[in-house]
This record gives C-alpha cells, sequence and structure tokens, in this order.
C-alpha cells in the first residue's frame, strides 16, 4: 500500500496544471477574503460627528461586545446587602424587556454584574455578564438578590413569603458595588429578507413597571438615585416614587451583541468567506486526478500495474486528500490573520474567540478540503466525467452554501440547505453563539449554522463514505 501510495503522489506531482491548481487555491481564499473589508466604508455618523469607523463598541468581561443601557435607580452598597423588591407586568412591553434588581460593579458600560428579572415574554431570568442567562418561573412577581462577598444569589416568590432559588452565580464585584431597580426595552426591528439583500426596519422602544414593597439589608447609601447606563437615552426615561412606589421607564438592552448582516462586527469565520473559491480550485484538481485516466485509457495501465482496485481507489483519496489538507490549512492560516488585521484597520470589531476556535476554524478548514477532495475523487471514479464530476461537486457543496449565506433564500430552506446536504460541513468554521437571551434570526446568512461544527463536519465524512463504497463497487465491477 505504501509503494501504491508513493506512485499516485508521484503521479500527482509531475502533473504541473495540477499542481499550479493546488497552489492557486491560496491566494484565491485571502483575495476574496479581502474583498468584503477593503470594500467596506461606514456612512454613520457618531453623537459627536465622528465616523462609526472610530467609535469603540463596548465589551464585556470576557471581551464580547456588548449592549449595556437601560434606566438604573440605585444606591451604593459596600459589602454583603439584600434587596427585595414586588415587579409588577411590564407595561407595552417588547418581548425581551426587561425590569427587575441588579448588583453592578460601577456604572462603567461592560462593568460586570448578577441581576433577577422580570421579562416581557420570557418569564423570570436570572442573569450575569450579559452571555450567561438562567430560566426562573414564568409568572411569579417577587424578586430577591442577595449578596455575599463575590457569590450573589437570585430567588422569586409568587407572595412575598415562599422563596424559590433561580441560581447562584459568582462575580468578581469587589466591596463596593452600585445596586437597585433597573428597566430596560431593547429596539424593536423587524428584518425582511429577499433575493439576496436583508432589509431591517424599526425604532427604539420604551416599557413602564412599577415596583413596590422595595426593602434592603446592609450598608447601603441614604437615598435613591438615576443613572442612565451607557450615556444619555434617546427616548423619554426616568422614575418617580410616591410613598415607596417606584414607577420607572426604561430603554435600552443589556445583552452580548450577536453576529447580523450589516453591522461592523466580524467573526473568525467571516475572513474565510473565500474558502468556495479555493475550494472549487480544489474539487477541479481532484476531479482532473480522477477522471483523466479515465479520458486518456491510462487507468487500464494503473490496473494493470495493481489489480487490487479497491487499493488503488483508497491510494487516490489518500493522496489527494492529504493535500488538499495540506492547501485548505495552509489557506485558512493565511487568510485569517490578513483579513483581521484590514478589518480592524477599516474599523470593524472583532468578535472574540478563544486560540482554541481559531486552530478549530484553521485546522477544520484544512478537514473541509481534505475529506471534500475524497468526495471529489470518489464521484469522479464512478461518473468517469470530469464536467459531470465537478458540477455535482458545486451543485452539491458549493452551491448550498452560497444560496444559504448570500440570503437568496428564506430562513428554513437554507438551513435544511445546511443540514442535510455536503455544505453543512462549513459548520466547522463557525465561532459565534447563540444567546436565548437575545432575539435574533440566527439563519446561516448571519453565520449561525443549524449544526455544531462536529455534526455539520460528520456530514460531509458520511457522504464521502458512502461515495467510496459506491466507488469501489464500481470500480471493481466496471470493465475499464
Amino acid at each position: 500500500m505504501r509503494q501504491l501510495i508513493h506512485a499516485e503522489w508521484t503521479k500527482f506531482r509531475t502533473v504541473r496544471g495540477w499542481v499550479i491548481g493546488m497552489v492557486v487555491a491560496v491566494p484565491l481564499t485571502v483575495l476574496v477574503g479581502l474583498l468584503g473589508p477593503l470594500g467596506s466604508n461606514f456612512a454613520c455618523a457618531g453623537p459627536n460627528g465622528q465616523s462609526c469607523a472610530n467609535q469603540t463598541v463596548p465589551t464585556g468581561p470576557d471581551g464580547t461586545p456588548v449592549n449595556d443601557s437601560f434606566t438604573f435607580v440605585n444606591r451604593t452598597l459596600t459589602g454583603d446587602g439584600v434587596i427585595t423588591a414586588r415587579v409588577r407586568a411590564l407595561r407595552d412591553a417588547e418581548p425581551w424587556a426587561k425590569a427587575g434588581l441588579i448588583v453592578k460593579k460601577n456604572t462603567t458600560v461592560g462593568s460586570q454584574y448578577a441581576a433577577v428579572l422580570r421579562t416581557g415574554a420570557h418569564g423570570v431570568r436570572m442573569q450575569h455578564n450579559f452571555t450567561e442567562d438562567i430560566a426562573g418561573p414564568r409568572d411569579a412577581t417577587w424578586l430577591r438578590l442577595t449578596r455575599k462577598g463575590n457569590t450573589l444569589t437570585g430567588a422569586t416568590s409568587p407572595d412575598g413569603e415562599h422563596w424559590t432559588t433561580i441560581s447562584t452565580v459568582s462575580v468578581d464585584l469587589g466591596t463596593e458595588v452600585v445596586a437597585g431597580m433597573f428597566v430596560s426595552s431593547p429596539e424593536h426591528v423587524e428584518t425582511s429578507r429577499s433575493f439576496g439583500s436583508i432589509d431591517q426596519n424599526g425604532g427604539p422602544t420604551t416599557t413602564t413597571t412599577t415596583f413596590d414593597d422595595v426593602t434592603t439589608d446592609g450598608d447601603w447609601s441614604s437615598g435613591w438615585r438615576q443613572t442612565d447606563i451607557g450615556g444619555t437615552p434617546e427616548v423619554h426615561t426616568g422614575y418617580t416614587e410616591n410613598a415607596g412606589v417606584f414607577s420607572i421607564t426604561g430603554h435600552g438592552d443589556i445583552t452580548p451583541i450577536v453576529s447580523e448582516p450589516g453591522s461592523r462586527g466580524r467573526t473568525v469565520e467571516n475572513t474565510l468567506v473565500g474558502g468556495f473559491t479555493g475550494l472549487i480550485a480544489v474539487l477541479v484538481v481532484a476531479t482532473m486526478f480522477v477522471t483523466g485516466e479515465h479520458r486518456r485509457g491510462l487507468i487500464r495501465t494503473s490496473l494493470a500495474a495493481h489489480p487490487r482496485r479497491g487499493q488503488l481507489l483508497a491510494a487516490k483519496a489518500i493522496v489527494m486528500g492529504s493535500v488538499s489538507f495540506v492547501v485548505g490549512l495552509v489557506a485558512a492560516a493565511l487568510t485569517v490573520p490578513i483579513v483581521r488585521s484590514v478589518e480592524v484597520a477599516k474599523g470593524f470589531y472583532l468578535y472574540p474567540a478563544s486560540a482554541f476556535a481559531v486552530v478549530r476554524v484553521i485546522v477544520g478548514t484544512g478537514l473541509l478540503f481534505g475529506v471534500a477532495a475524497v468526495l471529489a475523487v470518489a464521484i469522479g471514479m464512478v461518473l468517469r466525467r470530469g464536467a459531470g464530476t465537478v458540477t455535482a461537486m458545486i451543485v452539491g457543496l458549493v452551491l448550498p452554501y452560497l444560496l444559504a449565506v448570500a440570503s437568496v433564500m428564506p430562513q428554513g430552506p437554507s438551513e435544511w440547505l445546511t443540514a442535510i446536504t455536503p455544505a453543512a460541513a462549513f459548520a466547522i468554521q463557525q465561532t459565534i453563539h447563540e444567546f436565548p437571551q437575545v432575539s435574533a434570526s440566527y439563519a446561516p446568512a448571519d453565520g449561525y449554522f443549524p449544526l455544531s461544527p462536529a455534526a455539520g463536519f460528520a456530514v460531509l465524512c458520511l457522504y464521502a463514505a458512502v461515495a467510496m463504497v459506491f466507488a469501489t463497487v464500481a470500480l471493481r465491477r466496471r470493465d475499464v
């Protein structure tokens, strides 16, 4: 088998066109990835007239870009303490409008916090540090937030007497914190997708709710004060107090910012948008590597030298899969840092990704190229025609990906295409996460695939394995 693999490797490297085709896949991936950031310009302006490119985006404790804007009626708490209140239903509220109790490290946007809250349509929740969300009862009205050092416990009650703990979390707050009542109401956004375009319409909203039976225990400063976290709101907000009953009107949101089309945020996988062009070059070479022998009749010579047909096919798949893996690996390893540096220079902000996630994306792209090449080898052996094989690979792998990410199809069909076709393997490049507390489309066009990275890649592997079985059977039975 080793000699057979060496023979196929020698056959590949002695055909200049095949080598050139593989090499070209690398700059294609880089150059197409650069087209997006190089062609982007921001036309909006900030509050002081500066362009969007000069604005900074607030980040949470872990570096995630966040929204941190709400109406905060607060006092200073030193050390341990408890705050309890009955929170009435939110009026005219968005589903993810929030009203509740919060302990925050300070009033700086993006600082650490923990909160227990009611929502417009998603029941009671306990949330902390923007990305963490724990569901509580649907209809409880009493809320309590207890601080003991850096440990915060959220609880709820239907009557103020019988309490149920939602969760206990650890948040690094320091000794002195700000705590109290808050209300937020996110913008109302309606998204419509048409052929190749996405339209978003909406505007700011407010919601009002009432807090009563407010009690505190611990070393609290005297007097409640209003703080508009995130700056001066663009809509009217405020609070009134009458005999211990607080009516608070709020605007804004407290959430991580998710990837959406048209935003200034860029993910690791955004840099590899040109990967499909490099993949097409690899698929063409992989197809020619197999079908060229059939076209010229050289397959008879190969089988005469190596009569074990299954081993011959396996050797071809190993050589082409290995070469394609290296090409994909190199292309991704070059593209990610080059494109990200250009994105930063153009004013985009980057969604954080761990070193492991970046390595997984780069290696995963290599695996995607490699297994796709094996699939092309198998189909090429079955069809024996270059044009038919390339067409089959593009229709089955590349076209579903392009249709899904280019917003030319509704979300439902896009998700099906990227779940049941070989294009599911592009999920291996995903690093962003869905958050249950953030309303978004989470469509392939936004960078969210219906399958996990491992499951999506497994779909392509299954296609390749089945195709190899069919190709082996066809090669053994066929008179070549």
